[in-house]
């Protein structure tokens, strides 16, 4: 058998579907909230209203209170995964991603010490003290530091433990003894993934995590090389002789196809589907997807096939946000921000069809349940 060819369109209206964006995702109808989360292997979820709304926009106005509820009876775990940020995982993708990262050991690397002030052994001991009391308990970030602080071999990092950026727990989120957990009033609280979740299974050994998780991973954003996966996953941390040792674990499973000639890595079972998507479709398709999502945290915003270089700096913007998109045909056009029942589009350059753009629009009012909303093109 020859290689599969596929172009660019072939792929992103693949992707758009495999993340539910489009029709023919589902057949039955949207999936479930945890059935979303698996499938886009995860949720960002630093700003909680950004991972409702790349929810709502995929299941419905439903979406955010299931979403919610979810995490509140332990069928997703809020921690620290993908890139150092906090994401909704369900509790597998969650142990699997974490068993990556945490194997990098980026906490026992000289410049972290430096920076941080925690030594290995202190994060070691941190570990320990941390899984054993959040075992059977949440306490809030105040409690937590607390404790910690009046032990003298933690007290020196009691400021660094308080810290609203987390850095001193990430490491202890990556070993698997730190999640979040509700807490009444919004206040940061934190458990053990076990005490939250009866489907917590325990960190895996990395040689079965890696290969599950690339699976995953090119379900939703594939076809795509390993260097790809790491930089979603772990900023590009991972030894490249590992990476393609969980691509030679998969064996057949794995194929090589070109994409516009480019070569990239994708799951046997979808290149019947892939090779059968249309190159052009058959109406333009536009979306008006929020601020942080999945479609361009997957690839990530280096992905020229979804955005040009030239705009790059219009979506990935200061201190880490990434803006609101507008999506025509799969590939980042604009950016959008909402004035009350006005959504102003800035395209980039050509403006999408007054009829589709209208269409987006009716769909994010319908999944955040506001009153209609009129989206306008801004002028330059």
């Amino acid at each position: 058998m020859g290689t599969v060819e596929l172009t660019t369109e072939q792929v992103l209206r693949w992707r758009l579907r495999r993340q539910h964006l489009d029709a023919g995702a589902a057949a039955d109808g949207p999936p479930s909230v945890v059935a979303l989360v698996e499938r886009l292997a995860g949720v960002q979820a630093q700003v909680p209203s950004a991972a409702e709304l790349a929810v709502a926009l995929r299941t419905g106005p439903e979406g955010p209170a299931a979403l919610r509820a979810a995490h509140a009876e332990g069928r997703l775990l809020r921690t620290w995964a993908q890139r150092g940020t906090l994401h909704l995982l369900d509790p597998r993708t969650a142990a699997d991603a974490l068993a990556l990262i945490g194997s990098a050991r980026t906490w026992e690397k000289p410049a972290w010490v430096r920076e941080f002030g925690a030594t290995p052994a202190q994060v070691a001991q941190l570990v320990e003290a941390v899984g054993e009391l959040l075992s059977s308990a949440v306490l809030t970030r105040e409690e937590l530091t607390a404790v910690l602080a009046a032990d003298p071999r933690f007290a020196p990092l009691a400021e660094q433990l308080a810290s609203g950026w987390g850095t001193l727990l990430k490491p202890l989120a990556w070993q698997g003894v730190l999640c979040h957990a509700p807490a009444p009033g919004g206040r940061a609280a934190f458990t053990h993934p076990a005490h939250h979740s009866p489907d917590w299974p325990g960190l895996p050994p990395v040689d079965r995590a890696g290969p599950r998780l690339l699976t995953a991973y090119l379900g939703a954003y594939g076809p795509a090389g390993l260097d790809r996966f790491d930089a979603w996953l772990s900023r590009n941390s991972l030894r490249k002789s590992v990476l393609k040792g969980f691509a030679a674990a998969l064996g057949d499973r794995l194929t090589t196809v070109t994409v516009d000639g480019a070569p990239a890595l994708a799951l046997t079972e979808h290149l019947d589907d892939l090779a059968a998507t249309p190159t052009a479709p058959p109406a333009p398709s536009v979306h008006l997807l929020g601020p942080y999502d999945q479609y361009v945290l997957g690839p990530g915003t280096k992905a020229t096939e979804i955005l040009p270089a030239a705009h790059r700096t219009a979506v990935s913007r200061t201190a880490g946000r990434i803006a609101p998109l507008l999506l025509v045909d799969g590939r980042i056009t604009g950016t959008w921000e909402q004035d009350g029942p006005t959504v102003t589009v800035t395209p980039f350059e050509q403006a999408p069809p007054a009829a589709a753009l209208r269409t987006a629009a009716e769909r994010l009012a319908a999944a955040t349940a506001t009153p209609a909303l009129t989206a306008r093109v801004a002028t330059a």
